[in-house]
């Protein structure tokens, strides 16, 4: 079987561009033969293009496909619990196709969600950030940055539905803090263009208990001021910065000012566990069911040549949600 798929051309030094990925046939065989589907999409993918990636997973290397998360229909299967048409779930990549054993792919329910591309959300990362590492609960008044990504617009409808008093959240653009406000429930939202200290001192004049960030930068500092003593600071990104240097993308936090608030800094790793997932995935289908939580998503229709494409809009901001392609 001869796949088309996309591999890391070169590691990414500066700012990603359609250069860093070609596309090429392979041939492809093994236990189960499937057909991509649905390619999940995240701006964290950028740092595993990196030589010098900070996160807990090896790096892409150059002639390497791009290993995401992928979603696809079974085409042959000699495994007797994997059947033709079967929906299973893997990290095979941007790929039209994948082939392998058994056991790297995982049977999905076709009936738990309205869509198939509701497996490929950041669920996991939000939710342990949120329920796990800032521990939100009732009476928190959580500021949450980058709120409009596909992290932060499910960590603000978290902390709304796990008791927080009040969710406020950044984004880009007005259009994106009327969709925070208008779609997802967001107590008050702000364009982080503006003074992001001003707008926080305004929405939350009683200070804020949890913050977080998936940006960093001024972002973490307005944060900084206005949070109370003993304020909750759960970090997973830092979206300000992720076109630099090492040093540049995950710049130290000033941690003599935390202290001086006694504010937790609680920075955390987006790799879970299959615990932090199932607990993701039961909670999401919980409030689903109690119509207390949209899904914002994104899905792009594209063939697998334009994928990277598409990546380089999530980077600009293109999109609000969380990103999928819908292999066409």
């Amino acid at each position: 079987m001869i796949t088309r798929e996309i591999q890391l051309t070169t590691q990414i030094a500066g700012v990603p561009s359609r250069e860093h990925f070609t596309v090429v046939e392979a041939e492809i065989d093994g236990e189960v033969l499937v057909r991509t589907d649905h390619l999940g999409l995240a701006a964290t993918y950028l740092e595993l293009m990196r030589s010098d990636c900070h996160l807990p997973v090896p790096a892409w290397q150059p002639n390497q496909r791009i290993g995401v998360m992928a979603i696809g229909t079974v085409l042959r299967s000699a495994d007797p619990d994997l059947h033709e048409g079967d929906l299973v779930q893997s990290m095979s990549g941007w790929s039209t196709h994948s082939a392998g054993p058994a056991t790297s792919y995982v049977k999905l329910d076709r009936d738990a969600y309205p869509d198939p591309t509701y497996h490929l959300g950041q669920g996991p990362t939000a939710y342990y950030g949120m329920a796990d590492v800032a521990k939100v609960g009732p009476g928190d008044v959580v500021f949450v940055s980058g709120a409009a990504g596909g992290v932060g617009s499910l960590a603000g409808q978290i902390a709304r539905n796990m008791g927080a008093s009040k969710v406020i959240g950044s984004a880009g653009s007005q259009a994106k803090v009327d969709y925070l406000v208008g779609e997802l429930g967001f107590d008050a939202a702000f364009d982080y263009h503006q003074d992001p200290v001003a707008a926080l001192t305004e929405l939350a004049p009683e200070g804020i208990t949890v913050f977080f960030d998936t940006v960093g930068g001024t972002l973490y500092e307005a944060a900084l001021a206005v949070a109370v003593p003993g304020a909750r600071f759960a970090s997973c990104g830092s979206l300000s910065t992720q076109l630099g240097a090492a040093a540049q993308r995950f710049p130290e936090p000033d941690r003599a000012a935390a202290a001086a608030k006694r504010i937790e800094l609680l920075p955390f790793s987006c790799h879970h566990t299959p615990d932090q997932i199932a607990a993701w995935h039961s909670h999401f289908r919980t409030w689903l069911d109690q119509n207390t939580f949209v899904f914002p998503q994104t899905v792009v229709e594209a063939g697998i040549d334009a994928v990277p494409d598409a990546f380089l809009s999530l980077l600009r901001g293109d999109y609000r949600g969380n990103v999928s392609v819908r292999l066409t």
